[in-house]
Parts: C-alpha cells; structure tokens; sequence
C-alpha cells in the first residue's frame, strides 16, 4: 500500500470536476506537456518554485542560502533567477518572509488526505457529490489513488478520477475498481496531432478509454484549442466517438490563458501567446454537433 503521494492542490467545495459538489485533489505530475495546461506546476515530478516577483522586498535572504547561485539582484531588473541554474532546492522558499518564492508540491499522508476529503462529507451527500482525484496525471501515482479511492468508497463516497489516459493499462485497471465515474480528456484524435501539442500520440490513451469504457461510466472533457482542435469535423468524430463507447457526458472546455502567468512564475515559456478564446458562435454550433448526435454537452464543466 502506497501511504505519501505528491499533491500540489486539494480544492473542496468544487463544481466543475464531476457531478455535485465535490473534493479535486490534484496529483502532482504528468507525462503530458500540453501547451495550453492552465497548472503547468502539475506537470513537475518533484516539489517545484513558484516565483512572484511582486511580493519580493529585495531582502536578500534567498539569494544568501541559494548553494547553487542561481538568484541575482541588480539594481535595475532586481531579484533574477537562473532557471537553468536552480535544482529546486528549496532554501529560498523556506528563507522567504514575503511568500515571494513558494513552493508548490507537498508530500502528504493517505491518512491526511482521506480525513480532508471526509471533512465534506454532508455535502456530497446532499448533492450526490464526491471525491475527484485529478492532476496532473493521477495514474502517475496509481497505486496512492487507487487506495485513496477505495476508502472513500468504503465510506460511501461517490469517486471520480479525471484523466489523460496515458498510462499504462495494469495501472489504470486497478484504479477503475475503485472509480465510480472518469472525467476522460480527448485532446485529439490524430496521434500525431496530439504528439505536436502534448509530447505524446494518442494512441495508447485511446486504447484505454475503450478498455475503460467497459468497465466504468466515462465523460468525455475536450479543450477547445483554436486551429488545433475545434474543426467542425473533429468535434463530430468526438461525438461518434462518444455515442460509440455510450459517454454519458461530453464537456468543452474553451481555452484560457489561465496557465501563462503561472509559467511567468516558473521560468517556463508559453507557447500559445495571442491564441485568441473561441467565440461563444463557434462554442454553440460545436455543442449542437454534439447534440445532434444524442449526446449530452456542457461548456466549461
């Protein structure tokens, strides 16, 4: 039994991440570098900084306890960070009194987890909520969700686990046991469509949303990527796609910048600047394709 896992957020009272209201705990970690990821932080294997310069009163201490001397001051662009330099560490975070430098990552106790989840419990129940475990990706740290899941459920709770669906199959099997519904995401059809803006093909994650579709219910989630992913057609192959493996949801999600100034934090390059959200026209004639097709749609949930 896994007994820690990396968690970069758990979020209660959430109501875009299954149905009623719910606990997201976000995994941290993820095989996928979608350019349009809005917490690039989840994509990190470790506990990772996070950098906001507006909060930096030019004290000096973290550049005192940096062993790498990655962290310069000049008097003209103040506090500097060579990203290439810093192996995260953390000295800095722990030296800073102004929450300029933070972390984000913290390793926790199923226990610790499970008792937060349960906080709510009154809630999920009176709204047919639950626990989601999200990321990231959760399937990363399978063997830690998969417990976390069974005790929910032990405890009545409805589970929920949103997902890549790039893992492999072993792992993912003996989360489903546990899982009640998967938020599954469908970036692109096309392996190397997806691979241009995700790093991987989607060809293992299709195998997986069939194999999963036989075991448990699946919701299907698509971002909405301008000249990527929102073509008419695509989105009809979705729906195909849906109507196929019996989905019992489709959910766009239009794309937001909401990740750029994280990246800011990070010292990591946005690749997407000046992608322009797609408008509510285009949103609604790619709902009613969905319709058509006797699926049920929701935009931004």
């Amino acid at each position: 039994m896994k007994h820690e896992g990396l968690i970069f957020n758990i979020q209660r009272f959430s109501l875009h991440d299954g149905p009623g209201i719910r606990t997201t705990v976000f995994m941290k970690g993820c095989p996928l570098n979608c350019q349009w990821c809005s917490n690039p932080e989840s994509q990190y294997f470790f506990p990772n900084l996070m950098v906001r310069d507006i909060n930096c009163q030019g004290c000096g201490k973290c550049l005192s306890v940096c062993p790498r001397g990655a962290i310069t001051f000049t008097a003209v662009k103040g506090r500097q960070i060579d990203w290439a330099a810093c192996d995260h560490c953390l000295k800095c975070a722990d030296a800073c009194a102004y929450q300029s430098i933070t972390v984000s990552g913290r390793y926790m106790k199923l226990e610790d987890v499970y008792n937060e989840v349960l906080k709510d419990k009154i809630y999920y129940k009176n709204s047919a909520g639950g626990i989601t475990v999200s990321g990231g990706e959760p399937l990363c740290q399978s063997e830690f969700v998969a417990c976390l899941l069974q005790q929910c459920r032990q405890a009545g709770l409805h589970t929920a686990l949103d997902t890549t669906g790039h893992a492999p199959w072993e792992r993912m099997r003996e989360v489903l046991k546990y899982t009640d519904l998967v938020l599954f995401d469908i970036k692109h059809l096309d392996p190397g469509q997806h691979k241009s803006k995700t790093g991987v093909d989607s060809r293992l994650i299709m195998e997986n949303l069939i194999k999963t579709a036989g075991l448990t219910r699946v919701w299907l989630r698509v971002p909405l990527i301008p000249g990527f992913n929102d073509s008419e057609a695509h989105i009809k192959n979705i729906a195909l796609l849906g109507v196929r493996i019996q989905a019992v949801k489709v959910s766009l999600l239009p794309y937001h910048e909401g990740g750029k100034p994280k990246c800011a934090q990070m010292g990591k390059e946005y690749n997407l600047t000046g992608t322009v959200p797609p408008g509510e026209e285009q949103i609604n004639k790619l709902k009613s394709i969905i319709e058509i097709a006797g699926l049920k749609v929701s935009v931004g949930s």
